[in-house]
C-alpha cells in the first residue's frame, strides 16, 4: 500500500513539472515570436492647410436711411422677405416741433415780403433806366438780388413742406416720406419700431439706421490667418468651409482678398482675409453663420505616406527603421520626404506602398 501511494506521488511530481517546464518554454517562444509595433506605408493624399476663422457675410450689405426726420409711422416689410427695388420698405411722418414748424413759416412770410420789395424796386429801376437816370450796372444788381431772393423762397416753401407733408420734388428728384428698397434682397435686419424717431441722413450726421438689406446669392466668407500661414497663401487657392451650425455640410470657395495690414486679437497677430463662395454644395447659407475654412497651401495625391512620428533625423537626413534579412532584424533607410500636414508625410523616395515602418521605441522617464 504504501508502495502505491509513493508511485502516485511521485506521478503527479512529474506531471507538474513537466506542465511548468512546458508553460515556461511556451510563454518563452511566443514572447520571442511577438514583433514590435510597425505601420504600413500607404498610397493617399497629404494637404498642406492654413485655417481662418470668421462668419459668412454677403459680399454687399446696405444700411437703409432717411432723408428726412420724423417718426416710423408704417413698416412694410419684416426681415427674411425678399424685396425689389423700389418697392416701400418703411414710412416716415415728419413731426417737427412747434418751433421748428412756426420758424419755417415765418421765413417764408420774411422772404415773400423781401421778393415783393425787390419787384418793386426793380420796376422803379427799370423806369429810370428808361429814362437813362441810373446805369445798367445799378439795374443788374437788383435783377441780381431778385433772381436771388426767388431762390431762397422756393428752398424756403420746399422746407415746410418737407415739415409738414414730408414729401417734396426738387427737379427730378422726389424726396418723399416713403423709403424704397434701393436694390433687389432680402431684408436682413430692422433697426426700428413703429413711433421711434428718425434722424435724418445729412452732409453733418450719418442718420438713424432703419432696415439692412442684401443679395444673398453672392456671398463671402470674411475671417482671419495666423500670421504664420499668411505668407504661404496666395489669392485664388481654394478652400473648404465648414459651418458650425451646420457641422455635416462644407461649402466650397476661393480666396478673393487678403489684407496687407495686420490686427490685434486676443494677444495674436492675425490677417483678415476674403473667401468668394462658389459653391454652396446645395445648403442654404444665412448671414452670421460662424464658419472655419481650411485654405488649400499645396496638396500632393496618389503618394506613399507614412505617420511623421516614426520620422528621425540625422545631419539633415530622414531615416526610418525598416525590417532586415534576418528574423527579428531592424535596419535603417534613408527616406526622401515631400509634404507633410503635421500628421502624416508624403515620401517621394525610399519606401514603396505595403513597407512596414516600425515605430520608435517608447521612452519612459526614470523618477529617482
Amino acid at each position: 500500500m504504501k508502495g502505491k501511494k509513493l508511485w502516485i506521488s511521485l506521478l503527479v511530481i512529474i506531471v507538474l513539472v513537466s506542465g511548468g517546464f512546458y508553460f515556461t518554454q511556451s510563454s518563452s517562444s511566443n514572447q520571442d515570436q511577438q514583433e514590435d509595433p510597425f505601420v504600413v506605408a500607404e498610397v493617399g493624399t497629404v494637404i498642406e492647410k492654413a485655417l481662418a476663422v470668421g462668419t459668412i457675410e454677403p459680399e454687399n450689405e446696405i444700411e437703409i436711411k432717411s432723408k428726412i426726420s420724423g417718426v416710423v409711422s408704417k413698416i412694410y416689410a419684416e426681415p427674411g422677405e425678399y424685396v425689389r427695388e423700389g418697392d416701400p420698405l418703411i414710412e416716415v411722418k415728419p413731426d417737427p416741433t412747434p418751433l421748428e414748424l412756426a420758424e419755417a413759416k415765418r421765413n417764408l412770410e420774411r422772404t415773400q415780403i423781401e421778393k415783393e420789395s425787390l419787384k418793386t424796386e426793380m420796376e422803379r429801376m427799370q423806369s429810370l433806366m428808361d429814362k437813362n437816370l441810373v446805369s445798367e450796372k445799378e439795374y443788374d444788381e437788383i435783377q441780381q438780388q431778385y433772381d436771388d431772393v426767388k431762390i431762397r423762397l422756393q428752398i424756403s416753401q420746399e422746407r415746410l413742406d418737407l415739415l409738414e407733408s414730408g414729401k417734396v420734388s426738387i427737379g427730378d428728384t422726389v424726396i418723399e416720406s416713403v423709403i424704397r428698397a434701393p436694390v433687389d434682397g432680402y431684408i436682413l435686419e430692422k433697426m426700428v419700431d413703429i413711433g421711434e424717431p428718425v434722424v435724418p441722413l445729412t452732409s453733418y450726421q450719418a442718420g438713424t439706421a432703419l432696415m439692412s438689406i442684401a443679395g444673398m446669392d453672392k456671398l463671402l466668407f470674411k475671417g482671419t490667418v495666423d500670421e504664420i500661414d499668411v505668407g504661404k497663401m496666395a489669392e485664388g487657392m481654394a478652400a473648404e468651409i465648414k459651418i458650425g451650425a451646420l457641422p455635416d455640410a462644407v461649402v466650397y470657395g476661393e480666396v478673393s482678398r487678403i489684407s496687407l495690414k495686420a490686427t490685434q486679437e486676443d494677444n495674436a497677430t492675425v490677417f483678415p482675409v476674403e473667401i468668394t463662395i462658389t459653391d454652396t454644395n446645395g445648403v442654404t447659407l444665412r448671414a452670421g453663420y460662424s464658419a472655419n475654412a481650411d485654405i488649400i497651401i499645396e496638396r500632393m495625391d496618389e503618394v506613399v505616406t507614412i505617420p511623421e512620428r516614426v520620422i528621425t533625423m540625422k545631419e539633415g537626413k530622414n531615416f526610418v527603421e525598416i525590417p532586415g534579412d534576418e528574423p527579428g532584424s531592424k535596419v535603417e533607410k534613408e527616406v526622401e520626404l515631400g509634404l507633410s500636414d503635421a500628421i502624416t508625410v508624403a515620401v517621394t523616395d525610399g519606401l514603396a506602398e505595403g513597407d512596414k515602418v516600425y515605430e520608435k521605441p517608447v521612452q519612459t522617464l526614470t523618477v529617482r
